[in-house]
């Protein structure tokens, strides 16, 4: 397996429409106009993408003052979304993407590593679309915990 293609700063978002928690289609193109945090995670009710989710749930009030959404994807099918959302209480769309193929265009599916091996699988990584459907910011490799205050002081949130 290659290194997949990574986005840049300036890059155009992959465009996408996938289903949410609730089986309902979401678009990136809904959110033209304002920016959008686009995150992948490996699994809904994992530990780190448990602890991340929590993190973007708390703080969503400020991204959302500061003109910014968050959207979370990844491979997991609805109904496993839509538990983890109930579960955990998070007010922002999970949407599901089980081809991986929303997370091949962003470069956040293919070679890592984990525990000192090499696996395929979710990159977890973040993205900040701007209003025109530009990326703005591109982060690889995220680490689930302290990642979304990172975050939050990189974009002056």
């Amino acid at each position: 397996m290659t290194e997949n293609h990574r986005l840049s700063p300036g890059d155009t978002a992959p465009a996408f429409t996938l289903l949410d928690a609730d089986g309902k289609e979401v678009s990136l193109s809904d959110y033209r106009g304002r920016k959008v945090i686009v995150y992948f995670y490996p699994a809904a009710s994992t530990p780190g993408c448990t602890k991340q989710a929590c993190d973007f749930r708390d703080s969503l009030s400020e991204l959302n003052e500061a003109g910014i959404d968050v959207l979370g994807i990844s491979p997991d099918k609805p109904a496993k979304l839509a538990k983890f959302r109930d579960n955990e209480g998070l007010t922002f769309p999970l949407l599901s993407d089980p081809d991986k193929q929303v997370l091949s265009a962003y470069g956040a599916f293919g070679e890592k590593t984990m525990y000192g091996k090499t696996v395929v699988g979710v990159i977890r990584s973040t993205f900040l679309v701007d209003e025109n459907g530009k990326i703005e910011v591109a982060q690889y490799n995220v680490r689930a915990t302290g990642h979304v205050a990172k975050l939050r002081r990189d974009i002056s949130v």
